[in-house]
């Protein structure tokens, strides 16, 4: 067996040349070397080959049997290292036959996930779409891992070591069914905390959010009567019910069940960004998906 960490990819190629043109002199003009360069590579080669590849011809030189047998396998082999490192061929999204997996929450793929299906299945009609549920805690394994292809999460809370791109900033408004009685109008602090409120408790059966810590800090506190794990179940259960919710804008504006009404509190929104693994930063269909991403939020 030859030792291949002997073999310089070079000498193949002047191997292949010289197959092909059975000159030292052409094939080293098209090679763009010199005569004398192709000769020491060819000494080279039946050293490592322990055959004399080439010998002396009625015109020029002939090929012997073991070279013979290296040529097409060589060629075919050159050919696929060829493109193997070739620069990759744009990305054509209308026949794109591939799969993305994407990790959110039920509240990114309601702001996020949905509207950029819509956009995928004009655009990349044969494309597949897999959307998992987002665990913080695994997102750098399956993005290393390529479990996953992109995730959402909020800014301050992601893992380090990830390509990131910010998509917007959320704000939380004060939100109940539409014909609401008590939100016809911005209500009083006090008329807020007594309010029967429902909250999202991600952590499971939580009666205690962000907004209690503003209010805690003028001594004041509300009624949080319902705790839900999900976004869209919340939006679901203020549609049906008189209980309120101060909740993310982008998840509640457009519903026509639901009537918005600015809370008489101050409460700090919070940043989405996109997050992505190095391994696919460059791959054009990753970087077309991130694209449309970006340009549907």
């Amino acid at each position: 067996m030859v030792n291949l960490r002997r073999l310089d990819l070079n000498l193949l190629v002047t191997l292949d040349m010289l197959l092909a043109e059975l000159n030292v002199t052409r094939a080293a003009e098209r090679l763009h070397i010199s005569q004398p360069a192709v000769s020491v590579h060819l000494a080279k080669l039946r050293e490592l080959l322990d055959d004399p590849l080439l010998l002396p011809g009625p015109r020029g030189m002939r090929a012997t049997a073991r070279a013979e047998a290296l040529r097409e396998p060589l060629r075919e082999a050159l050919e696929s290292l060829s493109r193997a490192v070739a620069p990759a061929a744009p990305f054509d999204p209308a026949n794109a036959d591939l799969t993305w997996r994407i990790a959110a929450t039920d509240y990114t793929e309601s702001t996020i996930v949905l509207p950029l299906l819509r956009q995928l299945r004009v655009q990349a009609p044969e494309a597949r779409l897999a959307v998992l549920d987002l665990m913080p805690s695994r997102m750098a394994r399956q993005a290393e891992q390529g479990s996953v292809d992109v995730m959402f999460h909020t800014t301050e809370d992601a893992p380090q070591g990830l390509h990131r791109k910010a998509l917007f900033t959320e704000q939380y408004v004060l939100v109940g069914r539409r014909g609401h009685p008590k939100l016809r109008r911005r209500p009083t602090l006090r008329q807020f905390c007594e309010l029967d409120h429902t909250i999202v408790s991600q952590d499971g059966g939580g009666f205690r959010a962000s907004t209690d810590d503003v209010l805690a800090a003028q001594g004041m506190s509300r009624r949080v009567v319902f705790s839900v794990p999900h976004f869209l179940f919340l939006r679901s259960a203020l549609a049906n019910t008189d209980l309120v919710a101060m909740a993310p804008e982008r998840l509640v504006r457009d519903d026509p069940s639901l009537q918005i009404t600015s809370a008489p509190i101050d409460l700090p929104g919070f940043e989405i960004s996109m997050y992505w693994h190095e391994r696919v930063h460059r791959d054009p269909a990753h970087r077309w998906l991130r694209e449309q991403i970006a340009n549907v939020v």
